[in-house]
């Protein structure tokens, strides 16, 4: 039975006769008429009982109005639904990451994500990477992206992938006569890092803090490739995974030497509030970025 034989036994029963129910479908009486002939026709029972000034729903009648009701409130309900997924689909992300390194490949993802989600704006926020999680806290950004998973029950953290920090020098740099650097190695060392504090740097946080060693000089350069520059004259070592490097040309000089015996391993984590982990979105988002940078 079609949609159009429910809306129409729903209308005229709601408005009592032909002539109103013409007006608020649009069509003429003769055509509604028609139509309900042939309803009946196809059915083999009547579906009112006319009069002059009323019609009424014989008892099968009553039963096709009650299943038009239930119908229509489904598919109402149905387009509610997909309206709000819609409308959840939309939404502004502000993302900032604990590690600089992070910068170089994330305005590709954000490229990618612009062609597959148009309707989700993504926001790199800068500044003061080291307060990422309290940022999250207060809604400054949505999403951050760490190496420390925060302990607070306010936050999801999703472990997206690990990686391995490696001692980047000249090969005529003292230290590379070493099989691999203990944290004791890096006291002699001019330890060049993308930014202070200390405290947002990797293989301070994970190796020299906990056994109290300073490098012997330390010059913060936001830029990688005046870093390299440096490294290749032999002025100092970087410490940095090795795909954070790929985008450069490196010279056959530059080395990689890895921090203790069984490497510096640490990973990678996105912080959002659990509030808005459920947000689709956010969801889209999270998703994505999982499939992109597991394998890295």
């Amino acid at each position: 039975m079609e949609l159009k034989y429910f809306r129409l036994i729903k209308t005229i029963t709601e408005e009592g006769n032909l002539a109103n129910s013409s007006e608020r479908l649009f069509l003429t009486q003769s055509a509604l008429s028609h139509q309900l002939r042939d309803l009946e026709e196809r059915l083999g029972f009547k579906v009112f009982h006319r009069s002059r000034n009323k019609w009424e729903l014989t008892e099968e009648g009553q039963e096709l109005y009650n299943l038009a009701n239930k119908l229509f409130s489904s598919i109402d309900e149905s387009f509610s639904a997909i309206k709000n997924i819609k409308e959840g689909s939309k939404g502004a992300i502000k993302l900032s990451a604990e590690c600089q390194s992070f910068f170089h490949d994330i305005p590709m993802f954000i490229q990618k994500m612009g062609i597959l989600y148009p309707e989700i704006t993504i926001d790199l926020t800068l500044g003061a990477t080291h307060q990422t999680v309290s940022q999250v806290l207060s809604n400054e950004i949505d999403i951050a992206i760490v190496t420390a998973k925060p302990s607070s029950e306010e936050l999801t953290s999703l472990r997206v992938y690990k990686d391995e920090i490696f001692a980047v020098m000249h090969k005529e740099n003292p230290l590379n006569k070493n099989e691999y650097l203990e944290a004791s190695h890096f006291a002699t060392a001019h330890l060049i890092i993308n930014c202070f504090p200390m405290e947002g740097v990797s293989v301070y946080g994970h190796l020299l803090k906990p056994n109290k060693v300073n490098p012997k000089k330390i010059s913060a350069i936001p830029f990688t490739e005046t870093t390299l520059s440096m490294i290749e004259a032999n002025m100092g070592i970087m410490c940095a995974p090795k795909w954070q490097l790929k985008p450069f040309k490196l010279s056959a000089d530059i080395v990689f030497k890895r921090i203790g015996k069984n490497g510096l391993k640490r990973s990678h984590y996105l912080v959002v509030k659990s509030a808005n982990r459920n947000k689709k979105y956010i969801h889209d988002f999270i998703s994505n970025f999982e499939e992109d940078f597991l394998e890295m």
